[in-house]
């Protein structure tokens, strides 16, 4: 939230344009991390000066940062908190490095049985099949029918 204030007017004026866009968040935001109503404002008993300092410091995943950052509606991922998102990159990390020292150290015969892990998380969701993204190489071909169709001919030449 710290760099959101490097453009645009400053001051109250830039105070008071931010509490037009986004006055809901940064009041749900106030009472959520710091147990300040916004009517404190005007009604005297807080100065615009703690105001700055309270919107300018608070949390990455708080509603009014996420209101403030455009972001397409089908990226969830960015909109879970920091530390969900990590856990998952931690977990998927695990999980591979797991397989990958199963499929060096096992019994040749019985590892061809074992399946790469699933990753875990919102960046998965993304990667489901019909989500557009596509896969080349790997055991389904090089994904020349899905470049075939992005691209608008029939099949794959």
């Amino acid at each position: 939230m710290a760099g959101a204030f490097g453009s645009g007017a400053g001051g109250i004026a830039g105070l008071a344009h931010l509490l037009k866009e986004y006055g809901e968040a940064i009041e749900a935001d106030l009472l959520r991390y710091y147990q300040v109503d916004l009517l404190d404002l005007y009604r005297g008993e807080m100065s615009w000066r703690r105001l700055r300092v309270l919107i300018r410091y608070l949390p990455v995943e708080s509603a009014t940062s996420r209101a403030m950052q455009p972001q397409d509606p089908k990226d969830e991922f960015w909109g879970a908190p920091m530390d969900r998102r990590m856990a998952a990159w931690l977990v998927n990390a695990v999980r591979e490095n797991t397989y990958a020292t199963i499929l060096l150290g096992g019994d040749p015969k019985k590892v061809k049985r074992i399946k790469p892990p699933k990753p875990i998380g919102p960046e998965a969701e993304a990667e489901k099949p019909g989500s557009g993204v596509i896969r080349f190489g790997g055991r389904h071909g090089s994904g020349a029918k899905e470049l075939a169709a992005v691209f608008g001919r029939s099949k794959a030449s």
